[in-house]
């Protein structure tokens, strides 16, 4: 599928009749809602149309009509959601800090959620990387953001390859961290794409993860 990652991908199937032939089933590539809308108002130009259904990466199905009112409910909620997330540590006070930048458009606004936390009892800073993964899902969890694709970014290379299953995980309470994040994927109905990125493009969530380390407490959104 080309395009955004984290972009809602449709696909359409339906049934052509003609007045002299029999019913001939067609289904299209997956594309963007807004191709798809050009396509619908193309083949609706035919009259030929016998059944026509969209269907999006989760397996839903709408009609035509119920396709157009979900379009308009998306442009009002969090969509086209990138993830940026990052952990330090400290292994003098046992102490991590976390950084999560979340970037979503919303009424065809593109906005920026900047946050971070500070928690205890940390083993490593393998353990900080899963834990700030997690305050990332937490965090679209209260935006509200479910069943929809996400495309999450990292530096940690281990955690974004074991959340992929393409690594195994050993450890056992990274493990415990992998469940975690694995079920609240799944709960709320989160699509993952997954990138692994060089240090110098996790800057934002390094910085946060930092701060946080440091005492400084961020949560910032707002329209870029």
């Amino acid at each position: 599928m080309e395009g955004d990652p984290s972009e809602v991908k449709v696909k359409m199937r339906w049934i052509y009749k003609g007045k002299k032939t029999e019913e001939v089933a067609f289904g299209s590539a997956w594309t963007t809602q807004e191709s798809m809308e050009v396509l619908l108002a193309d083949i609706e130009k035919t009259g030929r149309v016998k059944e026509l259904v969209i269907i999006d990466e989760m397996g839903n199905e709408w009609t035509q009509k119920e396709f157009s009112k979900l379009k308009e409910q998306i442009e009002q909620e969090p969509h086209d959601i990138v993830v940026y997330f990052d952990g330090g540590f400290d292994r003098h006070t046992a102490t991590a800090g976390l950084g999560a930048v979340i970037y979503y458009k919303k009424d065809s606004v593109q906005y920026r959620l900047r946050v971070n936390q500070q928690i205890e009892e940390m083993e490593t800073n393998n353990e900080a990387e899963y834990a700030a993964l997690h305050f990332a899902l937490m965090q679209l969890e209260e935006m509200g953001i479910h069943h929809l694709p996400c495309t999450f970014k990292g530096d940690a290379q281990g955690v974004l390859k074991q959340l992929e299953g393409l690594w195994p995980c050993y450890e056992e309470n990274l493990n415990a961290w992998l469940d975690r994040i694995e079920g609240k994927m799944g709960e709320l109905g989160i699509q993952p794409n997954c990138e692994i990125i060089g240090r110098n493009e996790n800057k934002e969530a390094d910085r946060l993860a930092t701060q946080a380390l440091n005492g400084v407490e961020i949560y910032s959104e707002k329209g870029i």
